[in-house]
């Protein structure tokens, strides 16, 4: 391994990693979001991601049929990305509009680049991003946590921007709050995450990067105004940084190779995610970070590769 690279980082580097079994890997890691989504919001939760399950397992087949490829549904990928577009998803949101998300994320997020390892962006996010720019009502309504009913309640993320009403740690912790299927607990989404970073799975560096950013501003700005800003507790508990921070921004193929770029790409999805958080006028932004550091990981990647000896930089 030449200094200040990750060789296995991207399926672009063809360096023998198992694509199959860091897609397992995901699945296995995910099982402790997915009981407590199903725990928290039962029937609905189950629906949801099997809709979008095989949804995103069809819409791969026919489009590897129409480009004439080989059909490639074993290696996982279409499966994690219809797990986790789900899991990104409001509870109660239409199974039709959550379909069609799901078209849009394995479509226009994977296959229109050329397949796995191809594309720029992570391809769950684009689906989520298409239905919140065509359903903005739809994509920012929640189902109370432990009800079958048309009942809505505001994010945690919601309440403080908007009504300056606190959430307990507690409840942000385990769980017992409003919010997309897969954020609510994080106990959950930690258990996942270590998984994958004790498999070598993931690369601990922009889960870490992102959080520390994320605490560290949202302390500056706490100190700032405690009456107005939450803790920066509070802003790494809710919403779905965890969840993007471990299962998103990790995406292989759409972050930088370098263990630099790790790191800058980790700490800019903290800057945008709080500058979204408190000056944009909607309470989250995990999702917006997440897509605007995908486009910088060329450059990123450009301007953060060692120097060959007798070569300028960028060349």
């Amino acid at each position: 391994m030449k200094e200040g690279f990750i060789i296995t980082a991207s399926p672009h580097i063809r360096s023998g990693v198992d694509v199959g079994s860091m897609m397992r890997a995901v699945i296995y890691a995910l099982i402790p979001v997915v009981a407590v989504s199903i725990y928290l919001f039962r029937i609905k939760a189950v629906i949801l991601i099997a809709v979008c399950i095989v949804t995103a397992l069809l819409t791969e087949v026919i489009f590897q049929k129409i480009r004439h490829k080989k059909i490639t549904l074993s290696d996982g990928s279409a499966l994690v990305t219809g797990l986790l577009f789900a899991l990104i998803l409001p509870p109660g949101i239409p199974l039709g509009t959550a379909a069609l998300g799901a078209v849009i994320a394995i479509a226009l997020g994977k296959q229109i680049f050329g397949g796995l390892g191809y594309n720029i962006f992570n391809p769950a996010l684009v689906g989520r991003a298409f239905l919140m720019a065509s359903f903005p009502v739809l994509l920012t309504t929640w189902v109370k946590p432990f009800s079958l009913d048309a009942v809505t309640k505001a994010t945690p993320l919601g309440l403080m921007k908007f009504q300056g009403a606190a959430t307990p740690l507690l409840n942000l912790f385990l769980g017992q709050t409003a919010g997309s299927l897969g954020e609510t607990s994080a106990v959950a989404i930690l258990l996942g995450g270590a998984f994958l970073i004790w498999k070598g799975y993931i690369d601990w560096r922009i889960p870490a990067g992102y959080t520390f950013t994320v605490f560290l501003l949202g302390e500056f700005i706490h100190l700032i105004n405690p009456v107005k800003f939450p803790s920066p507790f509070f802003q790494v508990l809710a919403g779905g940084l965890l969840l993007g921070a471990f299962f998103m921004a990790t995406d292989p193929v759409t972050t930088p190779v370098t263990i630099k770029g790790r790191w800058i790409f980790g700490i800019g999805s903290g800057v945008l995610l709080i500058g979204i958080r408190i000056w944009g006028g909607l309470p989250e932004g995990v999702m917006y970070s997440i897509l605007l550091m995908n486009m910088t990981v060329p450059l990123i990647n450009r301007y953060t590769r060692p120097k060959p000896f007798g070569t300028r930089r960028g060349r």
